[in-house]
């Protein structure tokens, strides 16, 4: 039975059910790409039938069950190369807890906790925008045009919150826009565009990004904050009882600075030590959540 696809579309489809169980990020990036070139040997053919060109091209640039099996190599390779080198092996609880310090991941997360309020701002902004605006002009001629330069607006700044994602977080995200059909009329694409659950879920995640991005940069500086002076307030305090500087430190209550007893600095610097690592924990432990949440909503919710 001759399976060699006749149409662009057939190539597409087989390649999607070819990579059926593969990550849907690098399914998304895989028909980008195949279409891509099967757009332009289109092009650079224009005496030719699509299904002499496409046998040619299942010869050179290959089957679609080929293609699957190429990319899914290499996304194995590639991540094999770029994933960070293990911790060592601790095997102790404590060895565990305080290894984290050599986990750049969680450093990353840290940052992406901090970003996020930036980032959660803009999104949110930028989506009660474009949708005050895409409502309140409909009843004009630009309010055809405001919808569709919005949505489409929201599709690159998910593949800009994806590469964010990939980087600080590790989650696979797509590194390809998401593939169209360019068979289908332009007005029908568009239409796509609305009707695609993954808009959507875009949307929701550009709104959620805004209280998330709140709570993860609450956490992440008064976790911070609150760990060093634990850290540093008993050195400063020696230092003010030697005259390097004037008055006190301790708690402010009503007005009044209320100077623990000495005794108790080392305790508050450990403290401040484990809830220093404890926060590297945390933030590693957000950017497994948080990236599970772009995976679905950005990636998955079109499947």
């Amino acid at each position: 039975m001759n399976n060699t696809p006749k149409t662009i579309r057939e190539y597409l489809d087989q390649l999607r059910a070819a990579l059926a169980n593969a990550d849907p990020a690098l399914v998304q990036d895989a028909l980008y790409d195949a279409e891509d070139h099967l757009r332009s040997e289109m092009a650079e053919n224009p005496g030719k039938s699509e299904a002499d060109v496409l046998a040619k091209i299942a010869n050179s640039y290959g089957a679609p069950s080929e293609v699957a099996a190429i990319y899914v190599e290499q996304e194995r390779v590639v991540t094999q190369a770029l994933r960070p080198p293990p911790p060592p092996e601790r095997r102790s609880v404590w060895g565990r807890f305080f290894g984290v310090a050599a986990d750049a991941r969680a450093y990353a997360s840290l940052f992406y906790m901090l970003l996020s309020l930036a980032t959660g701002i803009f999104y949110f902004t930028w989506v009660v925008t474009g949708l005050s605006l895409s409502i309140g002009l409909s009843v004009l001629i630009i309010g055809v045009v405001v919808p569709i330069v919005f949505f489409g607006s929201v599709r690159v700044l998910a593949l800009v919150e994806g590469r964010l994602v990939e980087v600080m977080l590790g989650e696979r995200m797509p590194r390809r826009p998401v593939y169209a059909d360019r068979e289908r009329p332009l007005l029908q694409r568009i239409g796509a565009m609305f009707t695609d659950p993954r808009t959507w879920s875009t949307l929701l995640y550009m709104l959620l990004m805004l209280p998330l991005g709140i709570a993860y940069f609450t956490i992440a500086v008064t976790g911070i904050a609150t760990s060093l002076a634990l850290i540093f307030a008993p050195f400063a305090e020696l230092l003010s009882h030697f005259g390097a500087f004037d008055g006190s430190v301790g708690i402010v209550v009503d007005g009044d600075v209320i100077v623990p007893p000495l005794v108790v600095a080392p305790i508050a610097f450990v403290v401040g030590v484990i809830g220093l690592f404890a926060m590297l924990h945390v933030a590693r432990g957000v950017g497994r959540l948080q990236g599970a949440l772009a995976k679905h909503l950005l990636v998955m919710s079109s499947r």
